[in-house]
Order: C-alpha cells, then sequence, then structure tokens
C-alpha cells in the first residue's frame, strides 16, 4: 500500500488510549507511559502510531508522529466498506460488515476511533479473540488495506469489470458503466 505525505493535509489527532507502566529500581518505582493514536483527515486517509516516554504529553507526541508517518489511503464506497473482511493480527480477528444508510459506526474502542478518523460513517464491526488495544488497532488497520477495488480485482484476472460482474447478471439484466 502506498504511504501518503501529511504535507498539505488536515489532521485530526486521536488519543485510543495511555497506558502508564513502572519499573523497580534501588530507589523506588521509575513510571513511563506509553500512548496509542490515531491520525485521519475523514475522507479517506488514517493512520495509527504508538509512542513511549516518561511524560505524558511527549508520548502523544512521539506517537503522532509514528502515525502521520503511516498514513494510508483507504476505500470509502457511500459511506461504508464496500465488502465484508476480517483483519487479523496477533490473536484478534477484527470482522467488519458494510451497513446500510443511517445505521452509523457500531465499533468500541480502538476501531470505532479508525474508523471515524478514516471517514467512514456506517459500518458494523465485531472484535473477537484478545482484547489488547494495539493488536485490535492493527487488525483493523489491516482489514482496510486488505480492500480491492473491481478495477484492480478485474485486472489481476485479466478481464474487464463488465466481463467480471456479467457472469452474475440474469438473461436482459443490465448494469451501469459507472465505476462499481
Amino acid at each position: 500500500m502506498l504511504k501518503i505525505d501529511p504535507e498539505g493535509l488536515e489532521l485530526n489527532e486521536t488519543v485510543v488510549f495511555v497506558n502508564r507502566v513502572s519499573k523497580v529500581v534501588k530507589g523506588g518505582r521509575r513510571f513511563g507511559f506509553a500512548a496509542m493514536v490515531v491520525v485521519g483527515n475523514g475522507e479517506g486517509i488514517v493512520g495509527i502510531g504508538y509512542g513511549k516516554a516518561k511524560d505524558v504529553s511527549e508520548a502523544i507526541k512521539k506517537g503522532a508522529v509514528k502515525a502521520k508517518k503511516s498514513l494510508i489511503k483507504v476505500r470509502i464506497k457511500k459511506g461504508t466498506i464496500p465488502y465484508t473482511i476480517i483483519g487479523k493480527y496477533g490473536a484478534v480477528n477484527v470482522f467488519m460488515k458494510p451497513a446500510s444508510l443511517g445505521t452509523g459506526v457500531i465499533a468500541g474502542g480502538a476501531v470505532r476511533a479508525i474508523l471515524e478518523a478514516a471517514g467512514y460513517q456506517n459500518i458494523l464491526t465485531k472484535s473477537l479473540g484478545s482484547d489488547n488495544n494495539l493488536n485490535i488497532a492493527k487488525a483493523t488497520m489491516d482489514a482496510l488495506v486488505s480492500l480491492k477495488d473491481a478495477k484492480n480485482v478485474a485486472k489481476l484476472r485479466g478481464k474487464s469489470v463488465l466481463e467480471m460482474y456479467s457472469q452474475r447478471l440474469q438473461p436482459g439484466e443490465v448494469i451501469s458503466n459507472e465505476i462499481i
């Protein structure tokens, strides 16, 4: 997938979670923080980043910088995804299904943050397996990255989009020439 340059884009940052960790040393405890940040423009560009530092604000800044470096373009078709897909990462499976107009974003936590940052308005999701927020976010991104459009699939098969869909049409049924 092609990386997107963040220059000139108006990106919104969302902090998904902040985790406090401690290390026990001779003089007591040393605290550190880890933050996961999602950035997106609401029009199909989204990225996630994970930053760690001794201070919360520094961890968030680092996460935002990493998220801007990992921006990708995702497919949005009428405010939803074109077809059902499952994203996998580690012990997490994120199931995503297109939804009709007016449904809204039915998702929780990290999945909701990513989908809203990307610009999806109607989508159904279910997270299965582990409840680790970082792995859920990576599984969500895996699903969004692996979405394909009809043109690319037809090109891989060595057919036109019309040929690909004509096998499923009934006699006398016609599809329009607009992009599917």
